[in-house]
């Protein structure tokens, strides 16, 4: 675990860079200001983030930009979403349907409590995602949404990894002043859980971190678990080693393996 530890470590400063920002969508979030408004863009900029980078990037610039006007809080404010068209695609599956849903329930949400951040204090992240869930449902007419992963078993099935949410709770809480934004300060780094995609998952079992098949939520408590025998106060910092890597394709972690 020392020469893991040591491996990753590496990695970490070699991908936590300010220069991975730019092709990311967190660079959404860091181009705001106002609080309010970088709350609102880490929410749906981690919405849209899954498939093609590019094509999330463009995505992006349409969605702040072109339909918001570049003031996020005051669009979903002003209520000025209701006279989209519906049928208007943003990015893959998510339609003017779908972003209205999100804008109905945070303005909301801002309305009661001012920020996000109170629906994860006092809890786990995953029952955080489960309140957050519950108000936008609230907010919609008690319809929920897909575009906001269930972190609930169902049937004795796992809930889901919310790779999206876990990387948003990432972007506002954890506070190296590098690539993460850290805005939110009643959470610690430490409560925070990995995001997990297939670069994630694929690096960390290369390296033996984590033995089942399934991306789900008990995959990303065993992955998170292992990674804060490494980290205790900040395990998801190695969301940047083990991303970074995967998606590098870099062949060290069969190298390192080789040489254990």
């Amino acid at each position: 675990m020392e020469r893991l530890k040591s491996l990753l470590d590496e990695k970490v400063l070699q991908y936590n860079r300010p220069d991975f920002i730019a092709n990311d969508p967190i660079s959404f979030p860091h181009a705001f200001k106002r609080r309010e408004d970088v709350e609102i863009v880490a929410l749906l900029a981690s919405i849209i983030a899954w498939g093609n980078r590019k094509m999330i990037l463009r995505s992006g610039n349409k969605m702040f930009h072109e339909i918001m006007h570049s003031s996020p809080y005051d669009f979903v404010m002003s209520g000025e979403w209701e006279n989209l068209d519906d049928r208007q695609n943003i990015h893959r599956t998510f339609f003017v349907s779908d972003f209205k849903y999100i804008c109905r329930g945070l303005k909301d949400i801002f309305t009661e409590y001012g920020s996000m951040e109170p629906l994860f204090e006092g809890c786990s992240t995953w029952d955080g995602i489960e309140r957050l869930r519950n108000e936008f449902a609230k907010s919609n007419g008690g319809a929920t949404t897909r575009h906001i992963s269930n972190p609930v078993s169902i049937k004795g099935k796992p809930g889901s990894a919310c790779k999206r949410m876990h990387m948003m709770l990432r972007w506002l809480c954890r506070k190296d002043g590098i690539v993460d934004l850290g805005i939110w300060d009643n959470i610690s780094p430490s409560q925070l859980m990995i995001p997990i995609d297939v670069h994630v998952a694929r690096t960390a079992r290369t390296l033996g971190l984590i033995t089942r098949k399934q991306n789900d939520r008990r995959t990303v408590e065993e992955l998170t678990a292992k990674l804060k025998e490494l980290s205790p106060d900040d395990p998801v910092r190695y969301d940047f080693a083990l991303f970074g890597v995967g998606e590098a394709g870099e062949n060290f972690i069969e190298d390192f393996i080789n040489n254990i």
